[in-house]
Order: structure tokens, then C-alpha cells, then sequence
């Protein structure tokens, strides 16, 4: 017997890094690490197939992390959060531009904006980590 465990999918003989269970009660698919040792009711599954895995419909998957993934948003994640909030602000821009009153009158939604017509600086800003 190998020491190594193979992917439970059939004809597929890559190693296993993950294992699937499901809770049947739950209508959950629960993929997760590899476990310590096969259990009879679960499926160990190669990166390829933990990858596409599917849950039957009605059904919902979970996919715990090992903890080896990055914990850290990546750079392009926080490029999206940015952008996100930068269009999120966009309808406000555009009413203190053309001068108008916007929700709540020219200030603002509150009516605490600057009263000299500049742009409201924005609340969100980018701090460095300590780490760094």
C-alpha cells in the first residue's frame, strides 16, 4: 500500500491534498485540508478536483483554508476595494460638481460639508502595516 493518498475520484490517480464530507443535514459540502486519516466517509481529492468541485443544487460548499494560503489581501484585492469605493463616491462628486444640491442640500447629506464649494476629501485612506 502506498504511503501516499490518492485522489477518491475514479480513474485518477494524483495525490490527495484535500477531503471532502458532507453534512447531509445541513445540505452542506464541507471541503477542507487533507485529514490526518482517511475516514470512510469522506473523499480525499486532488487539487484539480477540489478546485471544480461542485455541490449538488440546493446545496451549499464550504471551503475551509489550511492556513498555508496567504492570509494577507493580495495587491490586486486592494486595488478593487479602491476602486469600489472610488465609484461608490461617484454620485456624490457629480452633484458637488455641478453645483447642485445633492441629498440634504449642497453640503451634503448631512449639511455639514464645506461651505466654499471644494471637494470633500475622502474618509478612507491607506495606512501602512507595522510589519512593512
Amino acid at each position: 500500500m502506498s504511503p501516499v493518498r490518492r485522489c477518491s475520484r475514479t480513474a485518477c490517480g494524483r495525490p490527495a491534498v484535500a477531503t471532502l464530507t458532507y453534512v447531509y443535514a445541513d445540505s452542506t459540502a464541507v471541503l477542507g485540508p487533507l485529514a490526518t486519516y482517511a475516514e470512510p466517509h469522506c473523499y480525499d481529492l486532488c487539487a484539480e478536483h477540489s478546485e471544480r468541485l461542485t455541490a449538488p443544487r440546493g446545496w451549499d460548499v464550504v471551503r475551509l483554508s489550511d492556513g498555508s494560503a496567504p492570509s494577507r489581501p493580495s495587491g490586486d484585492d486592494l486595488e478593487a476595494l479602491a476602486n469600489a469605493v472610488r465609484e461608490a463616491a461617484r454620485p456624490h462628486d457629480r452633484a458637488a460638481e455641478a453645483g447642485g444640491a445633492g441629498p440634504g442640500g449642497p453640503n451634503g447629506p448631512t449639511g455639514n460639508g464645506p461651505a466654499t464649494g471644494q471637494s470633500r476629501r475622502g474618509h478612507l485612506r491607506v495606512l501602512r502595516s507595522p510589519d512593512s
